[in-house]
């Protein structure tokens, strides 16, 4: 066995464990470190998990849990083995967490450790106000501040932090959010009507979702009252007299119609509202902004309200959920990113939708202008699908990556979990030679898969490079390997060949001249960069 095989098998203290994934091995043609590291960690937890940063490992081993240490990380990650009593432990933590928020007399929880992107959509959220803060509070938060403002300009300019200072400025801005991010208060008529998603936030702390309303729980409208009853029940009279089929003349005039005023019978009250209808169509036509106000107000209404109203502009916006969810997607960064926009959107709207219009109206036109840009985006759709061909549709979200600069680099890495351990041995050559150069791809050539993906995901990093679906037709895909970094590259794998050679070169005479010569080749390249 090589080194870094030996090294992986320290991963577990079992050894009955280490001699079950050996004889595994004898007949796997993948023998690679990553592979025996996966072997021994199945069915465990990395200490990193939200979940197990949430009851926080001490618990866990108190529990009587044990955590496998990787003896050669330098970062002193693990994993926790037994998963079931993890997720038991979780389980409780989050039923006794959730009995504070079942206090405050929401009508229904869901708690789950983590829910899918999207769940909360056809809901509606209520509009909550901050609750205000008592004189002893305001008093805290105002000595936080100035002590947190006193630090900062003392040791403004310095290099390095004292850790305890580092350490009571982190105290002072988690102190400082809790003040910020203090839970709302809600209208009494619609609390009772909704429900709270509890679950756990990428960090490991608690996430509260407070104040969606389910379509079922919905407060059904209140019957008109006065001349808008009247006039319904005429309406409504006058349909169930309705003419027979084929029959278009006017209904017979009644003599007692004269003695009063009655109500407008529903085939001219149609006629009537035809000619109006043209005549609005005509008028928005000459009239770009009012036009432009109409169509924000329907989408607005259609994103922020959904139930109980409704435009006369016949626009739908459709907001797909995602059938395949990626571990993680609700926590990505641009997930998070619309969320707070959303919620910041939703906070400066009215919470009754007859004042939209009016809201709207006095709004400047950059405000407007964001708005509109905030609720078109959510219709967005670029999923491929292989049960959807929508070739055309693909091709339209390139041309709108092109129209907003979009570079997914900045917010995506490729790694073994999301793409190189998910492809070919040949795709991942490709992306190497297509981010750093030949050599470089022809220098872990010889490596099995799995340890390919992990030397992949080291040589990929900071390079910019993304697979075709990410990419933006018209930017650059990352820059190339110097060659300084190709000596330091050789001389870091030079024992990484799992049949214990001494480096791509060397096991692979018959190449050794043509990768010497794409070395040479290249230096002109990266001497003009």
């Amino acid at each position: 066995m090589t080194l870094d095989q030996l090294m992986a098998f320290t991963v577990a203290t079992d050894h009955a464990r280490q001699e079950q994934v050996f004889e595994r091995l004898q007949s796997s043609y993948d023998k690679s470190a990553y592979t025996i590291r996966r072997m021994l960690t199945e069915g465990t937890v990395r200490v990193s998990d939200k979940r197990a940063q949430f009851i926080g490992v001490d618990v866990y081993i108190e529990a009587g849990g044990t955590v496998l240490r990787d003896l050669f990380d330098a970062d002193n990650d693990g994993w926790l083995q037994d998963a079931a009593l993890l997720d038991e432990l979780v389980a409780d933590k989050l039923k006794t967490e959730s009995e504070a928020i079942a206090a405050e007399g929401w009508k229904w929880l869901e708690i789950a450790p983590d829910f899918p992107y999207g769940h909360t959509y056809g809901l509606r959220r209520l509009r909550g106000e901050p609750a205000l803060l008592t004189a002893e509070e305001e008093n805290a938060r105002t000595a936080m501040q100035a002590e947190y403002d006193r630090l900062l300009e003392e040791y403004d300019g310095a290099d390095d932090l004292p850790d305890e200072v580092d350490a009571r400025l982190g105290e002072l801005e988690t102190g400082l959010e809790g003040f910020e991010n203090r839970p709302l208060s809600y209208d009494t008529d619609e609390f009772a009507s909704a429900g709270a998603f509890v679950s756990i936030a990428a960090d490991g702390s608690l996430r509260v979702e407070r104040g969606y309303v389910r379509p079922e729980d919905e407060i059904p409208l209140e019957p008109a009252t006065g001349a808008d009853a009247a006039e319904g029940n005429g309406n409504a009279d006058s349909a169930n007299r309705g003419q027979d089929d084929g029959d278009i003349s006017p209904p017979a005039a009644d003599e007692s119609d004269d003695e009063g005023l009655s109500p407008i019978a529903d085939r001219l009250m149609t006629e009537l509202t035809v000619h109006r209808t043209l005549a609005i169509r005509h008028a928005i036509g000459d009239r770009p902004d009012v036009a432009f106000l109409a169509a924000l107000h329907a989408l607005v209404l259609r994103v922020f309200y959904h139930f109980g109203t409704e435009s006369c502009l016949e626009l739908e916006l459709k907001s797909v959920t995602f059938s395949s969810q990626t571990p993680g997607l609700a926590d990505c960064a641009s997930a998070q990113a619309i969320s707070a926009r959303h919620e910041t959107w939703s906070n400066a709207l009215p919470k009754d939708p007859q004042d939209l219009w009016d809201a709207l109206g006095e709004w400047d036109a950059d405000s407007r202008s964001d708005l509109f840009a905030h609720v078109v985006s959510l219709s967005v759709n670029a999923v491929y699908e292989s049960w959807n061909r929508r070739p055309n549709a693909l091709a339209h979200a390139d041309r709108l990556a092109q129209a907003t600069d979009l570079d997914m680099a900045s917010g995506w890495k490729p790694s073994v979990d999301n793409f190189l351990g998910r492809v070919t041995k040949a795709r991942i050559l490709q992306a190497i030679a297509e981010a750093k150069c030949q050599s470089a791809a022809d220098r872990i050539a010889h490596l099995k898969k799995g340890d390919m993906a992990i030397e992949a995901e080291t040589l990929l990093a900071d390079t910019g490079w993304l697979p075709e679906p990410l990419r933006t037709p018209g930017l650059s895909e990352g820059g190339r390997v110097t060659e300084g970094q190709l000596d330091s590259f050789d001389a870091d794998h030079a024992e990484t060949d799992p049949k214990g050679g001494e480096g791509a070169a060397n096991d692979h005479p018959d190449r050794s001249a043509d990768i010497a010569g794409e070395r040479d080749e290249i230096q002109p390249a990266v001497a003009a960069e």
